[in-house]
């Protein structure tokens, strides 16, 4: 014949922290007077009440389980996403979760606020078998971080390899568009350029605060360093270039 559960007074659908804090060192009696303490301040309820330590610990190791996202959590009973801001006052967790974090991470505990007697011993884990466990579920997340760090380092591979290979079709596609002819007209045109602006009227004014073709190339590549053809050495060889196929062109 079915019989329902009998329900625990101090059972409930989630608890704030504290509540669960409580539950679990067995101060039920004393929740009234913990509940209007400043709890919310942990060093305050730690100093409040010295002759419950175990009140702060488990206070802590909850909180602490909530910040590692260990078990869910929400606001007033509603589940939220991870990394939810929550005020501590509002802050909870259901029954079920923190049953299940409790079992995961606390295994020999059993306050029976969340596991009744009748099936405390089915649900029980040996102390061994959990340190085992936790074993392997440590040595899956060193391999789990191993294998994330290789897939990041072969997906840059993958990028660069991508960005060579893009600047090399590229380079490959303007040599083939860019004729001999074509080449030597820019190189004159920068050439001109580099020289009228090292140059002086005949009056003798300079035609641009420029002294040096460095002083332009370092101009350039203050303004504009990250510009890809625009480093200093790419700029020094395509001025020197230029001024070349310039005075070439004159003779």
């Amino acid at each position: 014949m079915y019989e329902p559960k009998r329900l625990s007074p101090i059972e409930k659908l989630f608890y704030r922290p504290i509540e669960a804090a409580i539950r679990w060192c067995d101060l039920i009696a004393h929740e009234t007077q913990i509940l209007e303490s400043e709890w919310d301040i942990p060093d305050r309820l730690r100093n409040a009440f010295p002759q419950w330590p175990c009140l702060y610990a488990s206070l802590e190791k909850i909180l602490d389980a909530i910040r590692n996202q260990d078990v869910p959590y929400g606001a007033l009973g509603v589940t939220v996403p991870p990394g939810t801001q929550v005020d501590l006052r509002l802050l909870t967790v259901r029954h079920s979760d923190l049953k299940r974090w409790m079992l995961y991470y606390h295994p020999d505990q059993r306050p029976s606020f969340l596991f009744n007697q009748s099936v405390a011993g089915k649900e029980a884990i040996h102390y061994s078998t959990y340190l085992i466990l936790q074993a392997d579920r440590d040595a899956l997340q060193v391999q789990l971080k191993a294998t994330e760090a290789k897939l990041q380092s072969l997906i840059s591979d993958l990028k660069a390899a991508g960005m060579e290979r893009e600047s090399l079709r590229v380079l490959a596609e303007n040599k083939q568009q860019l004729s001999d002819h074509s080449r030597a007209s820019f190189l004159n045109v920068i050439g001109a350029l580099v020289n009228i602006m090292l140059g002086s009227s005949r009056a003798g004014r300079k035609h641009s605060i420029f002294d040096s073709q460095a002083s332009i190339v370092d101009s350039i590549t203050a303004h504009y360093g990250g510009v890809a053809g625009l480093s200093k050495r790419s700029l020094d060889e395509k001025f020197a270039a230029a001024r070349r196929s310039l005075a070439k062109a004159k003779n």
